[in-house]
């Protein structure tokens, strides 16, 4: 096999995992990294959960990025998905394929950001592979949880009459990268950092997640965009969902940065990287959910509502449609 990343000041591959990402495998099923794959003990009467993302340089974030905000966007991306499951997280397998660039202080940051997030999160590294390549930085995470058994929250389930609601703010993480592309020359630094840091180190609402079992009909995180992520629990749960553009939740960073109102709102709503939770409920458990919310202290705003048809619409102050000609990140 080619090896297209070799550089002689940096370890071989079985160096390099015993050095920075071994410490990382404190589980007993994980051998330490020193087996050909591990063992992820099930836990009764749960349900095991898997998801996985991969992120590449010039796509999902800046080669120049910090190291250490690289590792857990990584992560967290797809800690997000498992949240959005009403998940508890377990651990996670790591696939790197490395550029030569990259020396071995950077790949020690690299580690700490992933031991950061993983004293944070509670969750040990598995295994996983570590290849050269002489295109982009790729990661690719597999993660891991547990819920109880049947109780996953699923993109279908969502009815007509059910209520849509999302956590946080969205929009952010576009205006966290126009940020870093120098087209916020005017905003405070207070406001820029915030706006970054929402692009570069998303937040997975995991105790959220977890409080919607049983009270959510569907769910989804929020990666490509709040209008195109909605749209595929409308087309899985054969709905129509009616978004109303003034309660879609901005921040005080992003209506700043882009002062126009029709123009943010729509680009807030298709703007993708957002990593909150989109769920819908029904109306006898609106109170349930807004009580989740609080108990976990994240922000929720309802913003629209299911019906009979299909697909989703945005809608004005005055009832009229705003047309979305890109619902969100298209990856192909």
């Amino acid at each position: 096999m080619t090896n297209f990343g070799f550089r002689a000041d940096r370890p071989g591959e079985f160096q390099l995992i015993a050095e920075l990402f071994a410490p990382l495998a404190a589980a007993p099923g994980a051998f330490d990294l020193t087996d050909d794959a591990a063992v992820l003990a099930s836990r009764p009467g749960h349900d095991l959960v898997v998801t996985t993302d991969a992120v590449v340089a010039g796509v999902h974030f800046l080669a120049t990025d910090p190291p250490e905000l690289i590792a857990q966007k990584a992560l967290r991306v797809n800690l997000s998905d498992l949240a959005a499951k009403g998940s508890t997280p377990a651990g996670y397998l790591l696939a790197l394929c490395l550029p030569p660039q990259l020396d071995m202080d950077w790949l020690r940051a690299f580690a700490k950001g992933l031991a950061d997030d993983q004293g944070e999160f509670g969750i040990s590294l598995y295994g996983g592979d570590t290849t050269a390549t002489s295109g982009p930085l790729t990661i690719a995470i597999t993660a891991f949880g547990h819920v109880r058994t049947g109780m996953m929250l699923r993109r279908q389930g969502a009815r007509p009459g059910d209520l849509v609601f999302v956590s946080g703010t969205v929009g952010d993480a576009a205006g966290g990268l126009a940020c870093l592309r120098g087209e916020a020359p005017s905003l405070k630094k207070s406001e820029r950092d915030f706006l970054v840091s929402r692009f570069q180190r998303p937040e997975p609402r995991v105790a959220f997640g977890k409080s919607l079992l049983g009270t959510a009909s569907a769910a989804l995180d929020v990666s490509d965009g709040l209008f195109a992520d909605l749209g595929h629990i409308a087309g899985v749960s054969t709905v129509r969902i009616v978004l109303d553009a003034a309660k879609i939740p901005q921040s005080q960073a992003l209506i700043t940065l882009w002062p126009n109102p029709p123009d943010r709102i729509a680009r807030a709503a298709t703007a993708g990287d957002d990593y909150e939770i989109a769920f819908t409920v029904s109306q006898r458990r609106r109170a349930k959910a807004l009580q989740a919310a609080a108990a976990s202290g994240t922000p929720v705003s309802e913003i629209g509502h299911c019906e009979a048809g299909k697909g989703v619409v945005l809608l004005d102050s005055c009832g009229e449609e705003i047309r979305i000609p890109l619902p969100g990140y298209v990856h192909f």
